[in-house]
């Protein structure tokens, strides 16, 4: 894990709701169907469409539960909504996201990622 993330995943670690969050089979399946570097396109997609605009459409309802690994990732990180972004990560509301900001986000769902891969391949 990056050094600067760790902070972050120390707090998320403290969050029983942001805890709960796992990958489903069917999640994780498509994972390894489609490969990581193809799971973090679609992510990235995902935050151009649903977080990237200073209000977006239906936040803090724009993310689903499941059906996509960076879907349970963003509840799991806290990059689900601009409420969580604010909160968790200090990226203020009512704001169009930077590239930098959106590069951010991605990296933070990169790393929950691969601990999830690693945390199965030491099951």
């Amino acid at each position: 894990m990056a050094s600067d993330l760790e902070p972050l995943f120390t707090q998320l670690s403290q969050s029983v709701f942001r805890q709960r969050f796992r990958l489903g089979d069917l999640e994780r399946d498509y994972l390894h169907r489609k490969g990581l570097a193809v799971i973090l396109d679609h992510g990235a997609d995902f935050i151009a469409q649903r977080l990237a605009l200073a209000y977006p459409i239906k936040d803090g309802k724009q993310t689903p539960w499941r059906g996509h690994p960076v879907f349970i990732t963003q509840h799991a990180t806290g990059t689900c909504c601009r409420r969580c972004l604010q909160r968790w990560h200090q990226i203020p509301l009512g704001k169009p996201l930077t590239v930098s900001e959106q590069q951010y986000i991605l990296s933070v769902i990169e790393v929950w990622l691969r601990q999830q891969i690693a945390t199965e391949r030491s099951d």
